[in-house]
């Protein structure tokens, strides 16, 4: 089942559900001019985004979801700051706006309206309240062009210094060479038994991070066709992977397990067996793209500096 999203400008929207496999109590984490940001409401963004937790000890693996927390309430609080000033400024999209958006959606996507419907209810949204986010999106995308001035940079010299502190962005070749084991989810399980496989993937990673050897865990319970390898999916380069798979991949060094990773196939622990890094390109033959990269992060940092500015003039409590 393919994933349905939309990111315009700077701006992220995510949908699904999420659980620590615990109950939370929900209480405000932040208020911003007297409109509020719940803990549920921030644990549901953060989902999807758990995967990027790499495997350590109990309490490494609660600091880091402190800090994930923090970064998504973070973002929600710009959200409601540019939402709150998009209303005083009369901003409005259109339906046909809205529309534009989602029929664009089906077509990178190559899906019907049905498709889409389904792919959302899986989600537990509805295409009306997705919709109404497309909607949000927009609205702050165009407040922000409104307001945040940028003339794009061409000069080599600048181009040339941000080309070599980000080398590593141009290499050609690079590739990765991962292992996993697979507890697959079927699509009409319910929430139960995703909740069962969960703990089941967690006992197995509980082994692995005690010494047991990854192939051979591989080779006993992963539901994979590289079972019979220990796993081994051979080399990928960026790009040639499922996203969610590759975020978590290329952040792993060589011979480190990841922790318990979520995709539309079911759950995996990831093992990076090697990684081959690439020759960087020469600065001439991805000029281009330097300087897309480039001005991209001069429009950032112009957009971080106009929402700062917005919440120096917004009354802002934080709870967590």
């Amino acid at each position: 089942m393919k994933r349905w999203f939309v990111i315009l400008g700077s701006f992220w929207m995510v949908w699904g559900a999420f659980s620590l496999g615990e109950a939370v109590v929900d209480r405000i984490l932040a208020v911003v001019d007297q409109e509020i940001i719940t803990l549920s409401e921030v644990d549901l963004h953060m989902g999807p985004l758990l995967g990027t937790i790499q495997a350590g000890n109990r309490l490494e693996r609660e600091a880091k979801l402190r800090e994930l927390r923090r970064k998504v309430l973070d973002r929600l609080i710009d959200e409601k700051v540019l939402d709150h000033e998009a209303k005083k400024s009369g901003v409005k999209i259109t339906s046909k706006e809205v529309d534009a958006v989602v029929e664009d959606i089906k077509r990178r996507n190559q899906a019907t309206e049905e498709d889409l419907e389904k792919a959302l209810q899986k989600d537990g949204t509805t295409l009306e309240a997705y919709r109404q986010t497309i909607e949000r999106t927009l609205v702050r995308s165009k407040l922000v062009r409104w307001n945040v001035k940028m003339e794009a940079k061409s000069d080599e010299q600048s181009l040339r210094n941000f080309y070599e502190k980000n080398i590593d962005r141009y290499r050609a070749g690079e590739s990765f060479h991962p292992a996993h084991i697979l507890l697959p989810v079927s699509s009409g399980a319910t929430e139960g038994e995703v909740q069962e496989i969960r703990r089941k993937c967690q006992q197995i990673l509980d082994r692995i991070k005690k010494g047991a050897d990854f192939g051979e865990m591989a080779l006993l319970y992963s539901q994979d066709s590289s079972a019979r390898f220990g796993g081994d999916l051979g080399y990928f380069k960026r790009g040639e992977i499922v996203p969610v798979l590759e975020q978590a991949i290329v952040h792993l060094k060589v011979g480190e397990v990841s922790g318990i990773v979520r995709t539309d196939f079911g759950f995996h622990i990831l093992k990076l067996l090697d990684r081959k890094e690439g020759v960087p390109s020469p600065f001439e033959s991805v000029k281009e793209k330097v300087y897309e990269d480039y001005n991209t992060q001069e429009w950032d940092k112009a957009v971080q500096a106009y929402i700062s500015s917005l919440k120096k003039a917004s009354v802002i409590e934080i709870r967590l």
